[in-house]
């Protein structure tokens, strides 16, 4: 099958999926259209070699259409709810996609483990563009990138944080937008190694700003 075709009989299995609620778009068509599709804009962010992570992955985006269209890429799809990781695991199962794994666990307890040890990694819904960069920051090598999808309220979230993204061994953030000014990949280079305080506690991110 080609690209497209997996993707497509992926939709397909995320739709009709009763184990967990992997998507928020509900039948084939939709998914297709509105999740996976939109999820390609990121495979030119992609390094050329080498292993890449989704945090946050639920159904899978945009992890496997990074391992579809990039097969040699090793690629971890990471969440931290169960039911969801043993969904996404039976769908790989029947595509038979063999570049890609799925963890369960907290990004936070997961990056002590394999601390800087990617290439890239990215999250498509995870939380605010600062919050998102504390949780991707310690998995990834010095050299390597962070990404996230991003809508309209990307500026505000980016001027929150200011020029403080060098706490976390992040260059600038870069924008770049697909489909109109409405939707936006955000990337940052990795330009030194994380400050070991990073990762902190687990749920810190979210509740106390780094850049605060």
């Amino acid at each position: 099958m080609t690209s497209q075709e997996i993707l497509h009989r992926y939709a397909e299995l995320l739709a009709s999926c009763t184990r967990a609620r992997l998507v928020g778009t509900r039948g084939t068509e939709e998914i297709y259209a509105l999740q996976v599709q939109d999820c390609e804009s990121s495979v030119e962010f992609l390094p050329s070699s080498g292993r890449v992570i989704d945090v946050g992955s639920g159904g899978g985006l945009p992890g496997v259409v990074w391992a579809v269209y990039r097969p040699d890429l090793e690629v971890t799809l990471l969440d931290s709810v169960n039911k969801k990781c043993e969904a996404v695991s039976e769908i790989l199962a029947e595509l038979e996609i063999p570049n890609v794994r799925v963890i369960c666990s907290r990004s936070e307890d997961f990056a002590r483990l394999n601390r800087e040890k990617f290439d890239l990694a990215g999250a498509r819904a995870l939380a605010s563009a600062g919050v998102t960069a504390e949780l991707l920051s310690p998995l990834v090598k010095i050299g390597g990138k962070i990404l996230t999808f991003k809508g309209e309220k990307v500026h505000d979230e980016l001027e929150t944080v200011g020029e403080k993204w060098k706490l976390l061994g992040l260059g600038k953030p870069e924008i770049n937008f697909y489909g109109g000014e409405s939707k936006c990949v955000v990337t940052w280079e990795k330009v030194k190694a994380c400050p070991k305080n990073f990762p902190r506690r687990t749920g810190l991110a979210g509740t106390k700003f780094f850049w605060e």
